[in-house]
């Protein structure tokens, strides 16, 4: 039996489970992330977490896809798509962390939702998916509350990385489809080279300490393994608008995980917000089957 035919029953497994699973699973796994790292802030620099986030991610790649085979079977358009994303990835987690070492994490969540949001609009063509995105971003606004007061830095920090956060999801989703995790796996590791200048040395004392470095990859594993993978599969099946559309899931389940993991209970404004985002994520309609995914836009 070839490779080919020995991956067809797992194509297939992957291929029955909804989309829609794949980013709830990617959405639990974004905010689990911020647990870990939020032990390393005490004892190791916003730059140091992001790095030993990227490294251990790329590890992971590196033993489960040994994804620096594929690079040569792409062309020189693959191949800059693939590097345009790894420095986009090392540059997109690193203002991350720099951004909520200042601001709030829901403060900062609610400024990365914009550019999908604006994306989930752009590619909003019909009455009732301009209604969903107003829905959705009404809810949003409940549940965050944003107010643009404090830390000057940190709004620029947490805007850089709105912008670079619409990147990661188009250029996601060119390299999508099969090949898709391989693809990853290799923009991962371009991510860790582009940041190890400025996250090594900040990153020291976790690579001192086994405790930290073991949480350092718990952080790697949770926000950067399993949401991009689980990204991948939903991209690769959903329209680029519908996918950005679906970040607005985020805050609502941020409010779940404080909910049920820090016994944060939501106020009644809050409820109201989640009870919004979810109508505006079950209003919009996907665009017509046939087009891909790219197409969304």
């Amino acid at each position: 039996m070839d490779a080919h035919t020995a991956t067809r029953p797992q194509t297939r497994l992957i291929d029955r489970v909804p989309p829609q699973t794949y980013f709830v699973v990617s959405a639990i796994f974004h905010y689990l992330g911020p647990a870990f790292a939020v032990m390393l802030f005490a004892a190791v620099q916003p730059l140091g977490v992001a790095w030993l986030r990227i490294a251990s991610a790329a590890m992971v790649f590196s033993l489960w896809r040994r994804p620096w085979r594929y690079f040569r079977t792409l062309n020189r358009s693959e191949r800059w798509t693939i590097i345009g994303l790894g420095l986009v990835l090392a540059a997109m987690n690193s203002l991350f962390y720099l951004a909520i070492h200042l601001l709030p994490l829901s403060t900062v969540g609610a400024i990365e939702f914009l550019g999908p949001i604006a994306l989930a609009a752009l590619g909003a063509r019909t009455p009732r998916n301009v209604l969903a995105v107003i829905i959705a971003v009404t809810g949003v606004a409940i549940l965050t509350d944003v107010r643009l007061a404090g830390a000057p830095l940190g709004y620029l920090f947490a805007f850089a990385n709105c912008a670079l956060f619409v990147l990661y999801i188009v250029l996601g989703h060119r390299i999508s489809g099969d090949g898709g995790i391989d693809r990853l796996g290799l923009a991962m590791l371009i991510a860790a080279i582009a940041a190890l200048p400025v996250g090594l040395a900040q990153a020291a004392p976790a690579l001192r300490d086994p405790r930290l470095l073991a949480a350092g990859v718990g952080v790697g594993v949770s926000s950067s393994v399993i949401p991009y993978v689980t990204d991948q599969l939903a991209m690769a099946r959903l329209p680029r608008a519908s996918f950005a559309l679906m970040m607005s899931i985020l805050p609502a389940m941020a409010t779940t995980i404080g909910f049920l993991v820090l016994r944060q209970v939501p106020s009644v404004p809050e409820l109201l917000g989640v009870g919004m985002v979810i109508a505006g994520v079950a209003l919009h309609q996907p665009l017509a089957q046939g087009l891909s995914p790219q197409d969304g836009m």
